[in-house]
This record gives C-alpha cells, structure tokens and sequence, in this order.
C-alpha cells in the first residue's frame, strides 16, 4: 500500500492523499479578478488527483500584490470572479481547494517574471509606493519603501481578515497564511527587513507578533471548522537571516492558536541569500518542524519524482509532498505516481479509457462498458 496514496487530513479536512499542488502566481488577474486563464489553469490542475489544491498567493490588497497582474481578493468583482472559476471546478472535481492570502510588501509593484521581474517604481505606469515593517528596499536599487505605522498594520490586518471572510463565502475548504518568501509577515519575521525599535522589532518574540495577529484576525473570521495553516520560510539562508529556530517558535505559537499544519519553504526575503538546491533540499526543513511542533507538516522544493515523495512520507520526513512545478510540467503527475506505485487515484469518468492496459485499476470506482 502507498503511503503517498493513504488518506490525509488538515485539521477537519480530510484528503484523498498526500500530495499538494502548492501555490504558483500566474501573473493573469486583471485588477485582482480572475480570468479565463485561472478557469483553464486551475481546472486542469483539479483534474489530477491531487488530494489538495492551493491557490495561488491572492492579495488582501491592491497594494499587497506582487504584480499588476496579481489575483486578489478584497472586492465584489474579484470575489465574483473567483466564485465563478471555483464553480466550475466544484462541478467536475472533488479536490480540496484552499486558497493562500498574501501580502506582498516590500517585494510588490513588479513586473512580471516574464517581463524581467524588475520593481516598477511609484511614478511609473502601474506602480504604486510599496508597504514593510522597515523603510529598507528590498535590494539597494530599488525604491525604500513606506514603514507600515499602527495604523497601517492594523490596515493590513484587518485587509487579511476580509479577505478571510470572502473566502468563506466562496466555499475554500482552508486558507494557508503567506508568511514565506521574502512577503510582508516574512518581512516582519525576519531581522535583515525588520529594522523596528518598538513591539514589532529586536526579539524573535517581537517579530513573530504582527504574523502572529494576523493569523489570529484570519482565524477569527473563517469558520471554526475549516482549517487556516501558515507557509513559512525556514531559514533566509543568509547568516544572521530568520532561521530553522525561529521558524520551530512560530509554528508553536501559531499552534496554541488553532494553527492547522505548516507548510515549510525557505528563502525569498534578501537577494544575498545562498541557497543549496538539490532534490529534495528543503524536505529537512519539514522533518524539523514535524518533529518538534508535532503539527502536520507540508514539504516542498524539488520533489519531482514519485518514488522520492513515496519515500518522505514513509520515512516520516513530512505528512504531505507539496509539489508546484512539477505539476506545471506534468499535470497528471499523481496518475503516473499511482501507477508507478501501484496506487489508485481520482480521475474524471469522462478520462476512464484513458490508462494504458497494463494499469487498468489505476482510477478509483471506475466502472466502464464497452459497446
């Protein structure tokens, strides 16, 4: 039996397996609303068997998104936009879906990647004056931007919390919290961006605070029978950067909380960092928090192959493989895992004909004549 295929649940969510499509921007949106892109993305990715799929990063904001071309959700029109694409999806697949919240900070008003990625400064087509705990910019060149007072903070909170409740009403099974990345509650989290001399800066306990109220504002406002978890970075990969011992902290504060599971990802936050990329690099990572939170862990970063993520979560590595391009690549990634593992998985009946020969049992309640 594969443990890759076993049951999973988050917190009161319960999956058909273990494997996660993670977050990826599209840069698609047009003001924040979805498109006709996101109805073929997301609805090609719902057809894979995956026991969840998370939105990607979705601002609370218009000054909380990475690009112009981000998806968001803090009005009517993006919330209806949204709503259509997730009917869609619910029709056809029985996928988990959950979105992630994000704020972009200090890493927002950029192009986007295929456009070079470079910021886009407040004077500028499209731009706007970027948001962070400190005034430092990202890298040297770019525009400082504004530090965020009381009463922005309490802004953004408060942005993270409708968007919570929007998500409620479009149905999301859960939300993941973006505190990765190098984004706005990383930015706080971690002392190369935070440079504050108040209640939010100098200890780990004090930069943890503003994420940590941020969760609380989100789980305040999503029904208690959902699940809201956290995507952290475990490390800056830059010395004296946030690191795996902060990153143990949190994740326990945030599970005296109601916290769900943690999705564990590292770096994003300097471009000084120096990150050690290998198959499976940041799996680690995972098994640490695993280990000493005890909270379901979700691991990610070069998790390309099916015997490989078999093996993390036999190996009691992580409870769940989170995958993102990979699945880009190949979209059917779970079917061809459950076949090279002997696994069976979910697969629209209007596909059923589609196996080869030789994995003829590889669609869970497949019943087809032939006439």
């Amino acid at each position: 039996m594969s443990r890759l295929f076993e049951p999973f649940s988050i917190g009161a969510l319960r999956l058909d397996n273990r494997i996660v499509i993670a977050p990826m921007c599209q840069y698609s949106a047009e003001e924040g609303s979805a498109t006709d892109w996101h109805m073929i993305h997301l609805g090609s990715l719902a057809l894979s068997g995956a026991g969840l799929l998370i939105v990607e990063a979705t601002a609370v904001s218009p000054e909380g998104r990475i690009s112009p071309g981000d998806l968001g959700l803090y009005t009517d029109a993006n919330e209806s936009a949204l709503g259509h694409v997730m009917q869609a999806v619910r029709k056809h697949s029985p996928i988990g879906l959950a979105v992630q919240l994000a704020h972009a900070g200090r890493k927002g008003s950029s192009h986007a990647p295929w456009d070079g990625g470079a910021q886009i400064r407040p004077h500028e087509p499209n731009g706007w004056k970027t948001l962070a705990p400190s005034a430092v910019p990202h890298s040297a060149s770019e525009d400082a931007p504004l530090a965020l007072d009381r009463a922005g903070m309490d802004k953004v909170r408060d942005d993270f919390a409708a968007a919570a409740r929007r998500a409620a009403r479009l149905g999301f099974d859960g939300i993941e919290i973006h505190m990765a990345h190098g984004y706005l509650l990383h930015q706080f989290l971690s002392p190369l961006a935070n440079h504050r001399d108040d209640d939010y800066g100098g200890s780990r306990e004090n930069r943890m605070r503003f994420p940590i109220e941020v969760f609380d504002a989100v789980r305040a406002a999503f029904p208690a029978d959902r699940p809201v978890w956290a995507r952290i970075s475990a490390t800056d990969w830059v010395p004296g950067g946030w690191d795996i011992e902060g990153t143990v902290a949190l994740s326990q504060a945030l599970e005296a909380r109601g916290c769900a599971a943690i999705h564990v990802t590292t770096g994003g936050v300097s471009p000084q960092q120096a990150i050690k990329l290998g198959p499976g690099y940041q799996v680690p990572y995972a098994q640490r928090v695993k280990a000493e939170v005890g909270l379901p862990t979700l691991a990610v970063g070069l998790i390309t192959e099916a015997r490989q993520a078999e093996a993390i979560i036999a190996n009691g590595e992580a409870d769940a493989v989170s995958l993102a391009r990979a699945m880009l690549y190949d979209p059917r990634w779970p079917w061809h895992a459950a076949a090279e593992l002997g696994a069976h998985v979910s697969a629209p009946r209007q596909y059923w004909r589609s196996q080869p020969r030789q994995y003829k049992d590889l669609f869970d309640g497949m019943t087809f004549g032939q006439r």
